[in-house]
């Protein structure tokens, strides 16, 4: 019988290896646009959705306020992102991507077969990890 609590084991291990090496993987090329991981985030979902508000956000990319906060601060310095306050409720600070903030979309296109070509994965494996992991994770849509 395996020991469930030795270290080659546990199901846990190789997921949180797995996310540190994709988070390095990515670093490279978002050195490049002078970008965190992090803030790749944030812009993945402006990219999208335009406006967001600050908790809209945090539930998108499973960051908390106080992790945000910061970050968006720093992206707003750099030119990326514009944080207003909503007129209705002075607490709600509603984000939105500037004319550079939408530009780097067109210089990160290019990212994600990047970085599947750097880890040698297909994209039917990478879809199939993706779909496992969401099932977990209880956002499957």
């Amino acid at each position: 019988m395996k020991d469930a609590l030795e270290l080659e084991n546990q199901v846990c291990f190789p997921i949180y290896a797995l996310a540190k090496e994709i988070v390095s993987q990515y670093r490279p090329h978002l050195e490049c646009l002078d970008l965190t991981y992090p803030q790749y985030l944030v812009l993945l979902v402006l990219w999208k959705e335009k406006e967001q508000t600050v908790g809209q956000l945090g539930e998108k990319v499973f960051l908390d306020s106080g992790t945000l906060t910061p970050l968006l601060k720093r992206m707003e310095q750099k030119g990326l992102v514009i944080r207003t306050r909503g007129p209705e409720d002075e607490r709600v600070v509603k984000l939105s991507l500037t004319e550079k903030g939408k530009a780097l979309k067109e210089k990160a296109k290019d990212i994600p077969q990047k970085l599947m070509e750097s880890m040698q994965v297909t994209e039917s494996e990478l879809l199939e990890l993706k779909n496992i992991v969401s099932k977990i994770l209880n956002k499957q849509k």
